[in-house]
């Protein structure tokens, strides 16, 4: 009885959550990020790194695949409670023919349809620093991301809305989705033999990553973002592949706590770093999402949220828990009762949770909540 009454609680949140009304000072909504958010990015590239086969997108409203989860992602959710179309792929501008943005550009302004409202720019085993993800393939590092957004206001926005002053109100008024971190960790730090973790301890490695994060938020700002909500990295010890696949063999069902404290070195430099952009970079407003501990208490407490299952992935992962699912494998019969899609990514209906908490619930972001942004 319970936990059919959390299942009601759920549905009737989610509810709220997708029939709010859209706020009209949001014109649009630009994504950044990993895995979590990329939503096709990674579909042109030579990379291990792609969703863009079943079962991946088997709940998703079209027939598009590229996302690592079995529906929506938090920035579905997100553009669902704005009123906004999902942003599209930025790189499916392009095609096959590009390999490696932001070199081959177009000559003339090139829109997806709906695109005024919004680009993703997200690239899966990407992240902070150059370097990470290079074991898996191309991918986007988040500078490169940013280029590729400073193209889109150079190249698209700028002649479209002509008049700066209002391609700067434009800009300023729109929502700056930032999801990086995780990546350089999971496709960098902890990757055997890594150069990152022989040079640098995890202190210093958080400082690495948390300064070029300072300098990388601060050109978004020179090129016109104002509200930014920026993420913590998840306890990426929790998943069931988990960041060392032989320990998360041994003790199922446990998180890697070793691995969790040292992503916690980055994610308790993050209240300090974003407080102080937002206090010298004018007109700014900088939103931090604690995903660390909402993820965290939804692994560890599931019957809390009406799951059942937090340690199984939904569809079949390859041998020794690799991350990502088996091409063409039919997936569980139940995700919306399991937290993990695959061995890393959610499923949508834990996405769902978050994305709610982060939109109504008291503590899960600071300084001000996400509705609290999206209302300035």
């Amino acid at each position: 009885m319970l936990q059919a009454r959390l299942k009601l609680h759920l549905i009737f949140i989610i509810s709220h959550f997708l029939l709010a009304k859209p706020n009209p000072h949001t014109p649009a909504l630009y994504v950044f990020g990993d895995s979590l958010l990329d939503n096709g990015n990674n579909n042109w590239l030579p990379s291990a790194a792609r969703a863009d086969y079943a079962p991946y997108g088997l709940n998703f409203p079209s027939p598009v695949l590229g996302r690592f989860t079995n529906g929506k992602t938090p920035a579905d959710f997100l553009a669902d409670y704005l009123g906004l179309p999902y942003p599209p792929p930025y790189a499916s501008l392009f095609g096959p023919n590009n390999i490696g943005l932001p070199n081959p550009m177009p000559n003339t302004p090139l829109f997806k349809p709906d695109s005024f409202a919004g680009y993703n720019y997200a690239s899966a085993a990407c992240g902070i620093l150059p370097l990470t993800g290079i074991n898996t393939g191309k991918c986007y590092s988040f500078d490169e991301q940013i280029e590729m957004f400073r193209q889109t206001k150079e190249s698209q926005l700028s002649t479209v809305y002509g008049d700066p002053t209002k391609l700067s109100q434009q800009l300023s008024n729109s929502i700056f989705l930032i999801s990086v971190g995780s990546s350089d960790y999971i496709d960098n730090y902890f990757v055997p033999l890594s150069p990152s973790s022989k040079f640098h301890d995890a202190p210093k490695f958080a400082q690495l990553l948390i300064d070029r994060l300072s300098l990388q938020l601060k050109r978004l700002y020179s090129l016109g973002a104002r509200k930014l909500l920026v993420t913590e990295v998840p306890p990426i010890g929790c998943s069931p592949t988990g960041v060392k696949p032989t320990k998360a063999l041994m003790h199922k069902g446990e998180c890697d706590e070793e691995a969790n404290n040292i992503v916690s070195m980055f994610n308790k430099h993050l209240p300090f770093l974003l407080t102080n952009l937002t206090s010298t970079l004018q007109g700014s407003h900088v939103v931090l999402a604690h995903i660390y501990s909402t993820t965290y208490d939804v692994i560890t407490n599931p019957s809390k949220y009406g799951l059942r299952d937090s340690t199984n992935p939904c569809c079949r992962t390859w041998f020794n828990g690799g991350l990502q699912c088996i091409p063409e494998q039919t997936p569980c019969s139940n995700p919306n009762e399991h937290f993990f899609w695959d061995g890393y990514h959610p499923t949508e209906a834990a996405f769902s949770i978050m994305a709610t908490e982060f939109l109504y619930g008291s503590s899960a972001c600071s300084p001000i909540s996400l509705q609290q942004l999206v209302e300035l």
